[in-house]
């Protein structure tokens, strides 16, 4: 024992985190929660305003870290560098990075009026695109900077589709299946190649509703859950979709030194989902 509480190691005080689509439903409340936590954090969204909106919520709260809003398309290497960069100059280093970029198609989603057969392959490559191009670019700018410094975090955001596929979203359901994947391959990397003290994991969120999938999960003009959202609940034990708070002890805790001997895993988060056989 070394009398050092284990509170200390989810005190993000003088740590610069990078969020990607982090004005998002889910990434905006794993700001919330790091920045109440002391961390610096650099709001990286397609959606400017959106992330300007963020830091100006984040700076009315009562913490000691800063934040920035920052425009970038993480398809864009370009984009994506200089992005890094303004970080970088704002705070001196990154330290940890989420790829939460990410997200469905409608036009990627089969449906009765639409066959897996008649899918645009556009629609498509944009699912494949955006989630996992989305995860490696980023990663390839702020891995450069972790090689260098010889430590950092990577979380990268997969889904529990890629461990059970589900009904409608071949893309989606494979996209993210190659975000697990990657996450391995670099954690493995990183570590032999670079350092043990870089680590890369990833969480595999079960059922939340986000813009993306409102349209699979209830009725827009009622409000009702759909036949799909009903099945989705009947197959989680914990009988609800989960709420964006619910990611955040998982976060902390692999963005944190508690977590220093963990990197390559996809940590469920899911309500049961995954343990559930039906019967």
């Amino acid at each position: 024992m070394n009398g050092t509480s284990i509170l200390n190691d989810f005190d993000f005080s003088g740590k610069t985190i990078a969020i990607t689509g982090g004005a998002g439903v889910l990434c905006s409340e794993l700001a919330r929660g790091l920045f109440d936590c002391g961390a610096n954090l650099a709001i990286l969204d397609y959606n400017l305003e959106a992330a300007q909106k963020l830091v100006s919520e984040l700076a009315a709260r009562p913490a000691n870290g800063k934040s920035i809003a920052v425009q970038v398309n993480v398809l864009q290497p370009e984009s994506v560098q200089a992005a890094i960069e303004t970080t970088g100059n704002a705070f001196g280093r990154v330290d940890g990075l989420i790829n939460g970029a990410g997200g469905n198609k409608p036009d990627a989603t089969t449906s009765t009026e639409k066959s897996f057969f008649d899918l645009p392959p556009e629609a498509i490559r944009m699912v494949f695109d955006l989630n996992l191009l989305g995860t490696i670019i980023p990663s390839q700018f702020v891995g450069r900077l972790m090689a260098s410094q010889g430590e950092g975090v990577i979380l990268n955001i997969s889904s529990m589709n890629s461990f059970r596929p589900l009904t409608r979203i071949p893309a989606y359901s494979a996209a993210k299946a190659g975000v697990s994947n990657f996450t391995q391959w670099l954690a493995v990397h990183m570590a032999q190649e670079y350092s043990p003290n870089i680590r890369v994991n990833a969480i595999a969120p079960g059922f939340f509703l986000t813009e993306q999938n409102r349209f699979l999960m209830t009725d827009a003009a009622t409000g009702d859950l759909t036949p799909r959202g009903r099945k989705i609940l009947d197959h989680t034990p914990m009988g609800r979709f989960g709420a964006p708070r619910d990611l955040l002890g998982t976060v902390l805790w692999l963005m944190s030194p508690a977590s220093a001997f963990v990197t390559g895993i996809v940590v469920p988060v899911d309500g049961g989902f995954s343990a559930y056989s039906g019967v």
